[in-house]
């Protein structure tokens, strides 16, 4: 097997911590995010835990699968179920301090795990030899897949599909991350840029109300 230069053999490692840190953030941010929104719709305490649970990681096992990265980090890393596990308990623990949560501070978790996730999926299809504009259709898989299932379970209209501006945000934090990569900038700096992106795109379309444009007569 051929060395790898040393600058490739250096930025392997560091791109690997990279997306592992972004994972585990988002993971965390989700489990809690979803594990609200199972109670909020009346589960129990296993429901909130499998509500969590695929909330905060089903996008990275599709993302996973997708890429030929198998068997998915979900299944592998004991420390992604443990995290959301935990994140799921102490939310129901502590469920009189998390269902009062405003909804525009639920509205930022989300934002802040969609930047996440969006930013740990197009690093890893790209570490694993993914095509750019493949890469960044993972970014996005990885940020909306959870949250697809989750309403799933719910027996609700899957939220990216009834709000405008997210999953478009989440390919557009991935085409930062694309971009910045290939003007040259270390990856925890382009990761950073994507991250931001997406979350003020997010945060910002919902402010003013921005929204992709729609057919009409129908």
């Amino acid at each position: 097997m051929p060395i790898l230069p040393i600058s490739k053999t250096r930025t392997k490692p560091n791109v690997e911590k990279l997306i592992w840190a972004a994972d585990m953030a988002g993971t965390f941010v989700f489990a809690v995010e979803g594990a609200v929104s199972a109670m909020r719709g009346g589960l129990d305490l296993l429901g909130v835990m499998v509500v969590s649970f695929v909330a905060a990681l089903g996008g990275g096992v599709i993302r996973d699968l997708l890429i030929g990265a198998t068997p998915p980090n979900a299944i592998r890393d004991w420390r992604y179920p443990a995290l959301t596990f935990a994140a799921g308990l102490l939310t129901f623990l502590f469920r009189s301090l998390a269902e009062p949560l405003p909804g525009m501070l639920v509205t930022v978790l989300d934002a802040a795990g969609l930047a996440l996730f969006a930013v740990a999926g197009v690093e890893k299809a790209l570490l694993y030899g993914i095509r750019p504009f493949v890469a960044m259709l993972m970014g996005t898989v990885t940020g909306v897949g959870g949250g697809v299932i989750r309403d799933i379970l719910l027996a609700r209209v899957p939220f990216v599909l009834r709000t405008d501006i997210y999953a478009t945000a989440a390919f557009f934090g991935a085409l930062v991350v694309v971009v910045a990569r290939r003007a040259g900038l270390p990856p925890g700096v382009a990761a950073f840029a994507g991250g931001v992106a997406c979350f003020a795109l997010r945060l910002t379309a919902l402010a003013f109300g921005w929204h992709l444009p729609r057919a009409t007569g129908y």
